[in-house]
C-alpha cells in the first residue's frame, strides 16, 4: 500500500492536557503524582445520555469481563451494532479521552454507516464501566479484552478490523502488534507517544509522564495492514506524529491526510474521501487475508 499525501496545513498545540500538566505535575508531591497524572491524562466522564437508538440504529448493550489488578473481575460497557449485510466486516471502536460512548455517538455511527459492525467500549472509569481512574495497563487489557468479544461474534479474520481515535489510536496500535486475528487496523490522529506530545510544550515535564503510550515503538511491531488518518488542520496532536508512526510501521500500510479536519473533524471535513480511502484500504486488507498473507 502507498502514502496519499496532501498539503499539510500548520498547526498550534494548545492542548489543555500538557498546559495544565505542566502545572499540576510540577507542583503535585510523589505521592499523589501518578492520581494527578492518570487524572490529567484521561479526565474519564461518566455523562452517558445519547444511544445508537437516538439515531434510529439497533443495538445492543454488552457487558464484558475483564480481570481486576490485585483481584477479581470488573465489567467493560459496550455497545454492539449489528450490520445490516451479515457479511460485513466488523470493527472494535476505541475512543480517546475524556468523553464517553454517547458523546462518541456521531463518530461510531459513521463507522456504521459506512457498512461495518460496530464493537465500542467504554474503559474502566468512563461511561457505564466499572472502576474509577483509568491507567494505560488497564485501558490495553480493556481492549484486549473486547477483541476477545469481537473475535467470538466475527470468526473470520478477514472481517475483522481495529479503529482508534487520538489515545485510542494508540491503544488500537498495541492491541494490533500483539493480536494475530485482524485484517487490518485503522489509527486517525494518533500520537507518538504520549510524552512527545507534553514535550511540545515542556520537555522536561515530558521524564515525568508514566502513562507513556508509546504507539511509535508499538508501530514497529504491528502485524497487519495499517492505515494511518490524520487532519491537517489538527492543532491538538501535530500531523507529523501520523507520518512518523508511518514510517515506523512494516509494509503493508498507507497514509492519509483529511484535508482541513481538525482533531475531533466534527465538521466533516473531506468524508467522502474519508469513504473511498476506508473502504479502498478494507478491501486490500481482507483479499490480503483471504490469500493467508500478512
Amino acid at each position: 500500500m502507498t502514502v496519499s499525501r496532501t498539503k499539510r496545513g500548520g498547526w498550534r498545540l494548545g492542548a489543555a492536557l500538557a498546559l495544565a500538566a505542566a502545572v499540576a505535575l510540577g507542583a503535585a508531591g510523589c505521592a499523589s503524582l501518578d492520581t494527578r497524572e492518570r487524572e490529567l491524562v484521561f479526565r474519564p466522564v461518566r455523562e452517558y445520555v445519547r444511544t445508537p437508538a437516538d439515531l434510529g440504529i439497533d443495538y445492543q448493550d454488552l457487558w464484558i469481563g475483564v480481570a481486576r489488578e490485585g483481584g477479581g473481575t470488573e465489567r467493560v460497557h459496550a455497545w454492539w451494532l449489528p450490520a445490516a449485510r451479515p457479511d460485513a466486516p466488523a470493527i472494535l471502536y476505541l475512543h480517546g479521552v475524556r468523553w464517553s460512548l454517547g458523546n462518541n455517538l456521531t463518530r461510531i455511527a459513521r463507522w456504521h454507516q459506512l457498512g461495518f459492525a460496530v464493537l465500542a467500549i467504554d474503559y474502566r472509569g468512563f461511561g457505564r464501566s466499572d472502576g474509577d481512574l483509568p491507567s494505560e495497563s488497564q485501558i490495553y487489557a480493556d481492549a484486549r479484552a473486547a477483541w476477545a468479544e469481537l473475535e467470538r461474534r466475527e470468526p473470520n479474520r478477514d472481517r475483522r478490523f481495529i479503529y482508534g481515535h487520538s489515545l485510542g489510536a494508540a491503544v488500537a496500535i498495541d492491541l494490533a502488534s500483539r493480536v494475530d486475528g485482524a485484517a487490518g487496523v485503522i489509527a486517525e490522529a494518533g500520537f507518538t507517544s504520549l510524552a512527545d506530545v507534553v514535550a511540545e510544550t515542556n520537555g522536561a515535564l515530558a521524564l515525568l509522564v508514566t502513562q507513556r503510550f508509546n504507539a511509535l515503538e508499538r508501530a514497529k511491531s504491528l502485524r497487519s495492514p495499517v492505515l494511518f488518518m490524520h487532519g491537517t488542520a489538527d492543532r491538538l496532536v501535530p500531523p507529523a506524529m501520523s507520518e512518523r508512526l508511518y514510517q515506523a510501521a512494516p509494509q503493508p500500510k498507507r497514509l492519509h491526510w483529511i484535508e482541513g479536519a481538525n482533531h475531533g473533524n466534527w465538521n466533516g471535513a473531506g468524508l467522502d474521501e474519508y469513504r473511498r480511502v476506508v473502504l479502498e484500504f478494507v478491501g486490500s486488507a481482507r483479499t490480503l487475508a483471504l490469500s493467508g498473507g500478512s
